[in-house]
């Protein structure tokens, strides 16, 4: 009695797998065709990302990074028209490089030399429309960018919104080399603007966390200076 039971158990378990299956089939019978094409669409968009990656974007890059390359050679001797511009031969300077290369790393990059060659030639509303359009994401980099802004402001008199530029930089940058400058940068728009008492917490910062920075060796001299612009004895 107990097999009959057994192999009725195992029937009716066998049948309804055959059942499974055979809707199955009817499944994949009926559905073959959509079921083909979201394949195909698949392989195509896969197909595609893998050619723009590969066949388009990374030599682009690549052509965008050698482009740049002497750019960066004249930004560094501080001849600010040639990196701008171009050289008439085999550099044609970051804007061309910003207009050719759009969406590679490098043209973000040529945002920013170009941004601070403009500040550098007193042209600050040209500064501040490439420094801004900067992307970045590099930890030295983009705190520099940012407090490229904050001198262009410090240029065109806007102190307020130079010291929060400053201010966002050290706090991007949050290292031993940039913050302290950034925060030096902070400090001397206080005084000007005669914020005295963030100007000696500023310092005062430098000062505590710094110690090993140049602007730390600095620090009490703005610090005293502030107390006596302010009338502390």
């Amino acid at each position: 009695m107990s097999t009959k039971k057994t192999q009725d158990k195992t029937e009716k378990k066998l049948e309804t797998i055959d059942e499974a299956l055979t809707s199955s089939e009817r499944f994949l019978e009926k559905n073959q065709k959509n079921i083909l094409w979201g394949l195909l669409v698949v392989v195509i968009v896969v197909g595609a990302f893998l050619a723009y990656h590969y066949l388009y974007k990374h030599p682009r890059n690549e052509q965008a990074q050698a482009a740049i390359y002497k750019g960066e050679r004249y930004f560094q001797n501080g001849e600010d028209s040639l990196a701008l511009f171009g050289n008439g031969n085999d550099f044609k300077g970051f804007e061309s490089v910003i207009d050719d290369y759009s969406g590679t790393k490098s043209a973000d990059l040529a945002r920013a030399y170009a941004g601070i060659c403009y500040s550098r030639l007193g042209n600050n509303e040209k500064a501040l429309e490439y420094l801004k359009k900067f992307k970045g994401g590099d930890l030295l980099i983009t705190p520099s960018v940012i407090g490229a802004i904050g001198d262009v402001y410090m240029n065109l008199g806007n102190t307020d919104d130079a010291i929060s530029q400053f201010l966002k930089a050290a706090d991007k940058a949050n290292n031993e080399m940039l913050t302290p400058i950034y925060y030096k940068k902070a400090g001397i728009a206080y005084l000007q603007t005669q914020q005295f008492d963030k100007a000696i917490e500023i310092f005062t910062k430098i000062q505590e966390n710094y110690l090993n920075s140049p602007e730390s060796q600095e620090a009490e001299k703005y610090i005293q200076q502030a107390k006596f612009q302010k009338g502390d004895k």
